[in-house]
């Protein structure tokens, strides 16, 4: 008997270790993805338009961050199905709809993901940025054509989100920001920005990324309601994540911006590094920006595509293929136009319609027998997410006029 006892007791615990780097990666995989070239960008520009105020900023889109990925995981990982297949089911066609916004959304930011790579590789080695961007292809390729390249993804992920971080703390410490003032007006702001709230609630979770890490638990076999608990600790990680990431980053431009420093407005987020520490800092930052760049590649180009894979079978079959012409496509884009600005234009306004109609049709099917059997999705998170639906309609209106301002 104990002969046969000791491989089974393996099997349980690598079985284990197993879906538990899953859960994790599946966190990163999410956080990674929305940490991109726009989000260090972002964050450094906001933070240099309300200095210690940001703080409340990032407070409040954290906790509606939260209020979405956990009602868009929930009800992904109880129905066993994925977003699209959702919504077809909420009402037909409509799935298909989803699929063609975020594909072309994904599409889109992964040019822009493809040339911060490239631009990281130039600040960090001095390569040119389409020879940064083609290896940046090439890495992206390899880790989706590796044997177990679900684990590959996992580790990818987590080990450059927490280099990511580890590198922006040093920064951090250098520029020595004010801390407690930072803290106080966390709490107690000076000013409130509502339009940078929800533009950094859309950034975080908006367009593919809130679907990153519960697509990823499903491919991973992670689903059904004894599955929640684990589903709504990976959602809230991988939120936490971002956010530390947004208040270490925070941190390290606001001790620049405090000591009377100016960002470089065409790269605010670089020349904040490069003041902090010199060209070391900027070697720092050029790393930080390949980072970003190149696991928001990764997330964006398997995301996209599994919102096609059930579609049609050829897609589920031939799914490394998609997903490596998918990230062709980004290279050859950037190589061809240099800097596609009216198509990230275009997809900047529809992304920020992306996270509305996709958790407004994940709170229909939330209270649909059919589709989530007999589990009770919680009154509280559907007003939550309601109320989150209301707000970035706001941001989605905001966002096209924007758009038609710039492409008229």
């Amino acid at each position: 008997m104990p002969a046969t006892q000791c491989p089974t007791k393996a099997n349980l615990t690598k079985s284990l270790m197993k879906k538990n780097s899953a859960i994790l990666g599946a966190a990163f995989l999410m956080a990674t993805s929305a940490i991109g070239p726009g989000f260090l960008t972002q964050t450094a520009k906001f933070t240099a338009d309300l200095s210690a105020s940001f703080g409340f900023v990032i407070l409040i889109s954290l906790l509606l961050d939260i209020g979405a990925q956990v009602n868009i995981w929930r009800v992904v990982a109880v129905s066993n199905n994925r977003a699209q297949d959702i919504a077809n089911k909420v009402f037909p066609g409509l799935g298909v709809f989803l699929a063609v916004l975020i594909g072309f959304g994904g599409l889109a930011f992964n040019v822009g993901n493809i040339a911060g790579s490239g631009l990281g590789l130039n600040a960090f080695v001095g390569l040119p940025a389409s020879a940064g961007a083609i290896i940046s292809c090439v890495v992206a390729l390899a880790i989706f054509w590796y044997k177990e390249a679900g684990v590959l993804m996992d580790n990818f992920t987590k080990v450059l989100g927490i280099l990511m971080i580890l590198l922006t703390i040093y920064i951090a410490f250098v520029s020595q920001p004010p801390v407690a003032e930072a803290l106080y007006r966390t709490v107690w702001p000076e000013k409130i920005d509502t339009l940078k709230i929800i533009t950094l609630v859309g950034g975080t979770v908006g367009g593919y990324i809130s679907f990153a890490g519960a697509h990823r638990l499903i491919d991973a076999g992670i689903s059904g309601e004894a599955s929640l608990p684990q589903v709504t600790r990976s959602s809230v990680t991988g939120i936490l994540i971002t956010s530390i990431m947004r208040f270490v980053l925070f941190f390290a431009v606001l001790g620049v911006v405090w000591h009377g420093a100016k960002l470089a407005d065409s790269n605010p987020a670089g020349s904040a590094f490069q003041l902090a520490a010199g060209n070391l800092g900027y070697k720092f930052f050029g790393f930080v920006m390949w980072c970003a760049a190149i696991t928001s590649v990764v997330g964006a180009s398997y995301t996209s595509v599994t919102f096609f894979k059930t579609l049609h079978p050829a897609i589920e079959k031939y799914q490394r293929i998609v997903v490596s012409g998918f990230i062709i496509a980004s290279t050859v884009i950037f190589i061809l136009l240099g800097n596609p600005v009216t198509l990230l234009i275009v997809a900047g306004g529809l992304n920020g319609l992306i996270l509305p109609i996709a958790l407004a049709v994940i709170l229909i099917a939330s209270v649909k027998t059919k589709i989530i059997g007999n589990y009770r999705h919680p009154v509280w998170m559907q007003a939550l997410g309601w109320l989150i639906v209301l707000a970035m309609i706001y941001m989605g209106a905001a966002g096209i006029q924007q758009t038609i301002r710039h492409l008229l």
